[in-house]
């Protein structure tokens, strides 16, 4: 669409392009039946439905996290990426949804327990929650995704006492239309039904006419003398139905309140008190559905906060769950079929499982930990996605602002090592796929240990997305109103420190140890940031491309036991030991690890090679830096230092060159300077005193 006005008319008619065709067209029960032999899927229960609309927006399957990840929260389709999921984890705990739910798809065991997503504030869960509820209705608004339900027609014709405005009754409950088959030609139905599916689960349906239907039907049988054929062709029609939370069907949201205002009948239904002086009290016909329950029916029941409600009130889940079926008061049981998911926090959690009374309501639930991110990388893209999804000023974000960011939101997060070798930025850096072959660290482990030690998993603590990227939007204001145009990580840091002790959600006892975390992310950025003056002062393409084929001559013909040309004199030589140490020295990698390091980098040149690739060494992270530090170190007696000291003293030319190197890096020219005096003074002043 472009952005170009757009007439009534256009817009009527890209409308009637998302309507479904026959949404509003009545069909017959016999259409039904043949439409559902043909597309036995229309049938399926609610487990089934939500299972089949997760692999409908396509998956992709994680070989090395052995997780599939769910395309409507990876890429979000519907709403061009802006509701997207992060994280290991994060996909790790939607997979075990769907685990859950496909499970009850096939009838073993989860379709009748609640799927309580657990974790901490501000980690998404809801979120996760609310984009299911936006994909069941798309989804039910598809050709594969479509579900049928029923009206009662033609009342007036045949119940004396049914009030005018009740000619037209729909399926209170939006009941299959199978439901109104009595039990033993219903299982023949769905028997022809499972022989032609093709599917994972097989079609059940043993669930009995909502009380008001049942008695419709019943009066409609003893008017035809129990000629059911009569009863479907007369007086039933068949229509399209479409989830819509807003209008409360298929898909309901239940919260708590207070225990003074909130009734078990906003989750069963009451009685329909303008019904009542027409019907009488105990007609079924004076039933109102309108608990949360009975509009979720065929869909997903979303409980928030589930576990703030009381514990009286949470028996209503027991049956719901377990024998799937709901108790209105003076009512008889009515069947319902729904995924009911519900969403708490750790201090409820910890509250209602230390509790012995709520035995029976933990034992119908299906835990599910949804932590929060533990790589800092990722991380860092939930707070671009923020900004992409606002209206943000015309601001330069700073290289590194981001991932510091999120990296001080890990630090929070992740358990301390227990192995003493390895510190937490050391273990932050493994989680974030900052390991190789070389590295003595062991990621899987550094995982076990630190849910071992966490107290329900790594992650369930720390500081919320939702705070670091509240401060990041503080820091973008301040940077507004002071008249700059970029967001640097030192600002960013700056608003960490002001503000940590003022946010509610993080407890004064964490307060010394999380400004002990931002100190941590304060050096790690000072050498990253040191690392790119140091590129900016001593950088260049093509020298480091000749001393990275130089290395990669000496590395094969060292690991072939062969010899090398030398440039100067042509002369075959043996590889220049002295040469291939400087240069794995600036990585720290020790000599009696050297083999590793350069059997490794062979591999990758090998396999490049392979696949067509020319040799880069930008393309390797660990052999560039490498080369760039030696090139530094080659480099650097050239470079006036003690002008680089005192800002003040810089020659135009070179400030503007080194200016120009940090732009080429993904600096603003204003955050060049500010890099400049920061890491440059640093830089300067460790080469003087060397």
């Amino acid at each position: 669409m472009t952005g170009a006005m757009k007439t009534l008319e256009e817009l009527s008619d890209r409308y009637k392009e998302t309507v479904p065709s026959d949404l509003r067209e009545a069909k017959s029960f016999d259409w039904y039946l043949s439409e559902v032999h043909e597309h036995p899927r229309i049938a399926r229960n609610a487990h089934q439905r939500v299972a089949d609309m997760f692999d409908h927006y396509g998956t992709r399957y994680d070989e090395d996290a052995g997780v599939v990840e769910y395309l409507m929260a990876s890429e979000d389709p519907l709403h061009d990426g802006e509701n997207t999921f992060y994280g290991r984890e994060v996909h790790e705990s939607i997979h075990e949804f769907v685990n859950k739910v496909k499970s009850g798809a096939r009838g073993l065991g989860p379709e009748k327990r609640i799927k309580l997503l657990l974790g901490p504030v501000g980690s998404g869960k809801s979120h996760f929650d609310w984009l299911v509820r936006r994909y069941f209705e798309d989804y039910t608004r598809t050709d594969e995704g479509r579900l049928y339900t029923f009206r009662w027609t033609n009342l007036l014709d045949v119940i004396p006492d049914q009030d005018p405005a009740d000619d037209t009754v729909r399926s209170p409950m939006n009941q299959d239309p199978l439901v109104l088959l009595p039990q033993p030609q219903r299982e023949e139905v769905i028997e022809g039904l499972n022989e032609v599916l093709d599917a994972p689960y097989t079609i059940r349906n043993e669930q009995s006419l909502d009380p008001a239907s049942g008695f419709y039907m019943n009066a409609l049988l003893a008017e035809y003398d129990d000629d059911l054929q009569a009863v479907l062709e007369n007086h039933v029609e068949i229509v399209r139905l479409v989830a819509d939370e807003n209008r409360r069907r298929c898909v309901e949201t239940f919260e708590p309140k207070d225990k003074k205002n909130q009734d078990e009948t906003e989750l069963t239904g009451d009685v329909n008190y303008s019904k009542l002086a027409v019907y009488g009290e105990n007609d079924p016909r004076s039933f109102d559905y309108a608990g949360a329950f009975c509009n979720a029916n065929r869909g997903i029941f979303s409980g928030e906060e589930l576990l703030k409600l009381q514990r009286e009130f949470l028996y209503d889940f027991l049956h719901a769950s377990q024998e799937q079926t709901i108790k209105p008061r003076n009512n008889p049981r009515i069947d319902i079929d729904q995924v009911i998911v519900g969403r708490t926090n750790m201090p409820e959690y910890r509250d209602k499982k230390g509790d012995e009374k709520m035995e029976a309501f933990n034992d119908r639930t299906k835990r599910i930990d949804y932590p929060y991110v533990l790589e800092y990388g990722e991380e860092a893209e939930i707070y671009r996605k923020m900004l992409r999804n606002a209206d943000v000023p015309d601001m330069h974000i700073e290289p590194h602002a981001m991932e510091m960011a999120g990296l001080f939101g890990v630090l929070t997060r992740i358990e301390e090592p227990s192995d003493g070798g390895v510190t937490l930025v050391q273990k932050a850096k493994a989680y974030n796929g900052e390991i190789d072959e070389t590295d003595d660290i062991d990621e899987r482990k550094l995982r076990e240990d630190g849910d071992a030690v966490a107290d329900i998993a790594e992650g369930m603590e720390g500081v919320s997305a939702r705070f670091i990227g509240d401060e990041i939007a503080e820091a973008i204001m301040d940077a507004t109103h002071r008249g700059r145009s970029y967001l640097s990580p030192l600002s960013v840091f700056s608003h960490f420190e002001e503000n940590l002790e003022n946010h509610g959600s993080i407890p004064e006892d964490n307060l010394e140890r999380y400004e002990r975390y931002l100190e941590l992310v304060r050096n790690e950025y000072r050498e990253r940031a040191i690392e790119d003056v140091r590129h900016a002062l001593a950088y260049d393409v093509e020298e480091i491309q000749r001393q990275g084929e130089k290395y990669m001559d000496h590395v094969m013909a060292y690991i072939d036991d062969a010899t090398v040309e030398d440039d100067l004199t042509g002369r075959e030589q043996e590889p220049d030991e002295t040469f291939l140490r400087s240069v794995e020295e600036k990585l720290d990698i020790p000599g009696d690890r050297k083999d590793d390091f350069r059997q490794e980098v062979a591999n990758w040149v090998s396999r490049r090679a392979r696949e067509g690739v020319s040799f880069d060494p930008q393309d390797n992270d660990r052999l560039r830096r490498a080369l760039e530090r030696k090139l530094w170190e080659d480099k650097k007696h050239n470079i006036n230092f003690s002008a680089l000291v005192s800002a003040g003293e810089l020659d135009d030319d070179e400030r503007s060159a080194w200016v120009d190197a940090l732009h080429e890096q993904g600096y603003s020219r204003e955050g060049a300077r500010e890099v400049l005096e920061f890491a440059g003074a640093e830089v300067a002043k460790s080469e003087l005193e060397q």
